[in-house]
């Protein structure tokens, strides 16, 4: 039986942890040659590790990148260029979450790095694949949005503001590039229980972060967190099967987005 991604090219940010481990390894599993970037090089292995636990044969080219340095950027572009000859997908994952703190309170400096790897590493990520695309005629483009991308969060001006920005460029070279062949979609999860979310508790209760989350999951219509292999499974139809879904925001988050 054909895997869906055999012969495909796939790269990845932020493919250390989280979503993008949980990804890398999904698509892996399915064929993908995979170009997996992070800026930490040592969890990068790990998640090579991993997959060639599952597929020893599989093809992996890892890059160690700061996705807010637009030359890092054409860099790891470039070598997946040069090693593969091609980009068939690409999910563009990179993110932090920033402190907690209202906008009064919110630090410029935290909130000018937050912007610098979830807006501007999105739009360079995207910037310099797209060249890519459009030469090829062809392409799938995921970016990790959130729903604090198309709803408020409190306490997460940085994060939301960005996720926000997200969306838009993410509708807006949908636009652009339909014409070319390229289908840009992006995902907005909820609460999936990854280190950044755990993190996140912490914030909202350092002492009792496991009682923060299950208070913070009784007002979801499903009454848990999210799993990241539900999350990979979404970003794996996109980048294989959805041709036509084009410039689409898909909410991953047990129904909570419309329960307000």
């Amino acid at each position: 039986m054909a895997k869906r991604f055999e012969d495909k090219v796939i790269l990845m940010t932020g493919a250390a942890s989280g979503l993008g481990q949980d990804a890398a390894v999904r698509v892996a599993s399915e064929g993908a040659k995979l170009v997996l970037v992070d800026l930490n090089g040592e969890a990068l292995k790990e998640t090579e590790e991993l997959i060639k636990k599952e597929n020893s044969n599989a093809e992996v080219l890892t890059v160690t990148a700061d996705v807010s340095d637009e030359e890092a950027v054409k860099n790891y572009v470039n070598k997946t260029v040069e090693t593969f000859g091609k980009i068939d997908g690409f999910f563009n994952n990179a993110g932090i979450e920033g402190k907690q703190n209202l906008t009064e309170d919110y630090g410029s400096d935290e909130f000018q790095k937050v912007v610098n790897i979830n807006l501007n590493g999105v739009f360079f990520g995207m910037k310099h694949v797209l060249k890519v695309m459009k030469e090829q005629g062809y392409g799938s483009i995921v970016n990790t949005a959130s729903v604090g991308g198309i709803r408020g969060v409190g306490n997460q001006s940085g994060y939301s503001a960005t996720k926000h920005g997200v969306v838009g460029l993410t509708r807006n070279s949908a636009v652009e590039y339909g014409q070319f062949g390229v289908n840009i979609n992006a995902i907005a999860p909820g609460a999936i229980m990854t280190a950044m979310v755990k993190g996140s508790l912490k914030q909202m209760d350092p002492d009792n972060w496991e009682e923060a989350g299950k208070e913070f999951v009784s007002v979801n219509p499903m009454k848990r967190f999210g799993k990241p292999e539900e999350v990979s499974a979404l970003v794996a139809f996109l980048l294989s099967e959805a041709g036509f879904i084009n410039g689409a925001v898909i909410n991953i988050d047990g129904g909570q987005s419309y329960k307000y």
